[in-house]
């Protein structure tokens, strides 16, 4: 592998982030060149993951599919075929920094909850999920950041990971539910606020739970963001601005619960460059 072939890989991460991830775009683009590049390669590999589990294909084929991508995961200290730019990149990146390849793994093990179209009974239930597709994002990212507590850092990173999740989920009650035909707030919580099995019901019920669940990854949040403390200053800033821009649109999810009901809730562009600014100058010295 020459060194243009690894630049072009890398290259390649860094195009897929920029296009599809735009809120992780902001807060990477804060780190210096070799860890940008790092969380790049990782992202374009969730990528992957996620655009099985999102894609076209029945259940049974997409299950085959992450088969295949898990072998990719156990193969990645071996050498990799130059045209896969995700693997070349995410192959380098694993020799440079202590990425713990098991979460990788638990991102599979996600997608597979997903095509199964798993239902979760109880928020603890769903907990489980969501340390596997967004908790197992932070353990990756701390490969990339290092820290100086791991042990805590790994249970905080788990910690905000959820909460950054849940904000997601509810972001996409609608779309989830009407295209992907998921469902993933608690059973227990839907009925407990009269709302319907798929997420639908009396529009005050809803408003009711959007806002409970909401409380939910706030207290996440207030715990996760702990992690700050553990990180140099440019990961510092890299986790501030990511999960600033995520706090802000769970704000607004909080004031306005009916427009998860009629839109995609998200923030303007110039709101999530002033994040990431007052986050590198707020990171200190």
């Amino acid at each position: 592998m020459t060194g243009l072939e690894l630049a072009a890989a890398y290259a390649r991460c860094e195009e897929i982030t920029k296009v599809e991830a735009k809120n992780f775009a902001y807060g990477i683009r804060l780190l210096p060149t070799p860890k940008r590049q790092a969380m790049s390669a990782l992202y374009a590999f969730a990528r992957r993951v996620d655009d099985v589990g999102d894609g076209p294909g029945s259940a049974a084929d997409k299950l085959v599919a992450l088969a295949e991508i898990r072998k990719q995961v156990e193969s990645l200290h071996a050498p990799q075929p130059a045209g896969d730019a995700v693997l070349v990149a995410l192959g380098d990146a694993v020799t440079r920094y202590p990425i713990p390849l098991g979460a990788l793994d638990e991102l599979v093990t996600g997608c597979e909850m997903d095509c199964r179209q798993e239902r979760y009974e109880t928020f603890e239930d769903l907990v489980v999920y969501c340390r596997c597709v967004a908790g197992s994002i932070g353990r990756l990212s701390l490969g990339v950041f290092g820290s100086t507590d791991p042990d805590l850092a790994t249970g905080l990173a788990d910690t905000l990971g959820i909460g950054l999740q849940v904000t997601n989920i509810l972001r996409d009650i609608v779309e989830d539910r009407d295209v992907m035909g998921r469902v993933y707030l608690p059973e227990q919580d839907l009925a407990r606020f009269g709302c319907a099995a798929d997420a639908g019901g009396p529009l005050p019920a809803l408003v009711d739970l959007v806002r409970f669940e909401a409380g939910r990854a706030k207290e996440r949040y207030a715990e996760g963001l702990g992690l700050l403390d553990l990180l140099d200053r440019r990961s510092r800033a890299c986790v501030a601005a990511m999960a600033g821009i995520y706090r802000r649109l769970l704000d607004r999810i909080d004031r306005d619960p009916l427009a998860v009901l009629d839109h995609r809730v998200s923030l303007p562009t110039w709101e999530k460059a002033w994040v990431a600014a007052r986050s590198l100058a707020g990171a200190g010295a």
